[in-house]
Protein backbone atom coordinates (compact mmCIF):
# COMPACT_ATOMS: atom_id res chain seq x y z
CA UNK A 1 0.00 0.00 0.00
CA UNK A 2 2.77 2.41 0.93
CA UNK A 3 4.71 1.69 -2.26
CA UNK A 4 1.59 2.36 -4.34
CA UNK A 5 1.07 5.70 -2.61
CA UNK A 6 4.75 6.55 -3.06
CA UNK A 7 4.58 5.64 -6.76
CA UNK A 8 1.46 7.77 -7.29
CA UNK A 9 3.07 10.71 -5.51
CA UNK A 10 6.31 10.30 -7.46
CA UNK A 11 4.47 10.13 -10.78
CA UNK A 12 2.43 13.21 -9.95
CA UNK A 13 5.55 15.12 -9.00
CA UNK A 14 7.37 13.92 -12.12
CA UNK A 15 4.50 15.08 -14.33
CA UNK A 16 4.82 18.53 -12.80
CA UNK A 17 8.58 18.59 -13.36
CA UNK A 18 8.23 17.40 -16.98
CA UNK A 19 5.59 20.07 -17.62
CA UNK A 20 7.87 22.67 -16.05
CA UNK A 21 10.84 21.40 -18.06
CA UNK A 22 8.85 21.53 -21.30
CA UNK A 23 8.06 25.18 -20.60
CA UNK A 24 11.73 25.96 -20.04
CA UNK A 25 12.77 24.20 -23.23
CA UNK A 26 10.15 25.93 -25.36
CA UNK A 27 11.23 29.30 -23.94
CA UNK A 28 14.95 28.44 -23.93
CA UNK A 29 15.03 29.89 -20.42
CA UNK A 30 16.28 27.61 -17.68
CA UNK A 31 16.69 29.13 -14.24
CA UNK A 32 20.26 30.19 -13.57
CA UNK A 33 22.31 27.80 -11.45
CA UNK A 34 22.37 28.64 -7.77
CA UNK A 35 25.42 30.30 -6.27
CA UNK A 36 27.51 28.12 -3.97
CA UNK A 37 26.12 29.97 -0.96
CA UNK A 38 22.49 29.59 -2.06
CA UNK A 39 23.03 25.93 -2.93
CA UNK A 40 24.49 25.31 0.54
CA UNK A 41 21.47 27.01 2.13
CA UNK A 42 18.97 24.95 0.13
CA UNK A 43 20.90 21.73 0.78
CA UNK A 44 20.81 22.46 4.51
CA UNK A 45 17.07 23.13 4.29
CA UNK A 46 16.64 19.90 2.31
CA UNK A 47 18.42 17.98 5.09
CA UNK A 48 15.82 19.43 7.46
CA UNK A 49 13.02 18.03 5.27
CA UNK A 50 12.03 21.20 3.38
CA UNK A 51 10.21 20.14 0.18
CA UNK A 52 10.36 23.66 -1.26
CA UNK A 53 14.17 23.54 -1.05
CA UNK A 54 14.11 20.21 -2.88
CA UNK A 55 11.98 21.66 -5.67
CA UNK A 56 14.23 24.72 -5.99
CA UNK A 57 17.32 22.51 -6.24
CA UNK A 58 15.62 20.45 -8.96
CA UNK A 59 14.52 23.52 -10.94
CA UNK A 60 17.90 25.21 -10.80
CA UNK A 61 19.71 22.07 -11.98
CA UNK A 62 17.49 21.34 -15.00
CA UNK A 63 20.08 23.07 -17.17
CA UNK A 64 22.48 20.28 -16.16
CA UNK A 65 20.05 17.67 -17.50
CA UNK A 66 19.81 19.52 -20.82
CA UNK A 67 23.60 19.71 -21.01
CA UNK A 68 24.15 16.03 -20.27
CA UNK A 69 21.62 14.73 -22.79
CA UNK A 70 23.70 16.36 -25.53
CA UNK A 71 26.16 13.48 -25.04
CA UNK A 72 23.42 11.11 -26.14
CA UNK A 73 22.35 13.12 -29.19
CA UNK A 74 22.17 10.96 -32.28
CA UNK A 75 22.09 7.59 -30.53
CA UNK A 76 18.53 6.84 -31.57
CA UNK A 77 16.76 8.15 -28.50
CA UNK A 78 14.13 10.89 -28.55
CA UNK A 79 15.36 14.09 -26.85
CA UNK A 80 12.11 14.40 -24.87
CA UNK A 81 12.55 10.87 -23.54
CA UNK A 82 16.15 11.61 -22.58
CA UNK A 83 15.08 14.78 -20.78
CA UNK A 84 12.43 12.88 -18.83
CA UNK A 85 14.84 10.10 -17.92
CA UNK A 86 17.57 12.60 -17.04
CA UNK A 87 15.15 14.50 -14.82
CA UNK A 88 14.41 11.29 -12.93
CA UNK A 89 18.16 10.89 -12.44
CA UNK A 90 18.38 14.47 -11.16
CA UNK A 91 15.55 13.87 -8.69
CA UNK A 92 17.24 10.70 -7.45
CA UNK A 93 20.52 12.60 -7.09
CA UNK A 94 18.96 15.34 -5.01
CA UNK A 95 17.11 12.80 -2.86
CA UNK A 96 20.30 10.84 -2.11
CA UNK A 97 22.95 13.59 -2.05
CA UNK A 98 25.12 13.63 1.06
CA UNK A 99 26.92 16.90 1.79
CA UNK A 100 29.28 15.15 4.22
CA UNK A 101 31.11 13.38 1.39
CA UNK A 102 32.69 16.57 0.06
CA UNK A 103 31.37 16.22 -3.49
CA UNK A 104 29.62 19.07 -5.26
CA UNK A 105 25.97 18.52 -6.07
CA UNK A 106 26.49 19.09 -9.81
CA UNK A 107 29.25 16.47 -9.95
CA UNK A 108 27.13 13.90 -8.14
CA UNK A 109 23.98 14.78 -10.10
CA UNK A 110 25.77 14.54 -13.46
CA UNK A 111 26.79 10.96 -12.72
CA UNK A 112 23.27 10.06 -11.52
CA UNK A 113 21.70 11.58 -14.65
CA UNK A 114 24.07 9.69 -16.96
CA UNK A 115 23.53 6.44 -15.06
CA UNK A 116 19.75 6.81 -15.23
CA UNK A 117 19.91 7.27 -19.00
CA UNK A 118 22.26 4.31 -19.43
CA UNK A 119 20.12 2.04 -17.22
CA UNK A 120 17.01 2.66 -19.32
CA UNK A 121 18.67 1.78 -22.59
CA UNK A 122 18.50 -1.85 -23.61
CA UNK A 123 21.80 -3.76 -23.41
CA UNK A 124 21.68 -4.41 -27.15
CA UNK A 125 21.74 -0.70 -27.90
CA UNK A 126 24.63 0.00 -25.55
CA UNK A 127 27.05 -2.30 -27.33
CA UNK A 128 28.19 -1.90 -30.87
CA UNK A 129 31.15 -3.95 -32.12
CA UNK A 130 31.98 -4.96 -28.56
CA UNK A 131 32.52 -1.37 -27.42
CA UNK A 132 30.10 0.36 -25.04
CA UNK A 133 28.32 3.20 -26.78
CA UNK A 134 27.28 6.30 -24.89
Amino acid sequence: MVSGLFLATALSFLQGIVFLLAGYISNNAFPRPLSEEDEAIFLRRLDEGDEEARNILIEHNLRLVAHIIKKFDGVGEDADDLISIGTIGLIKAINTFNTDRGTKLATYAARCIENEILMTRSPGKMWQSGVPRL
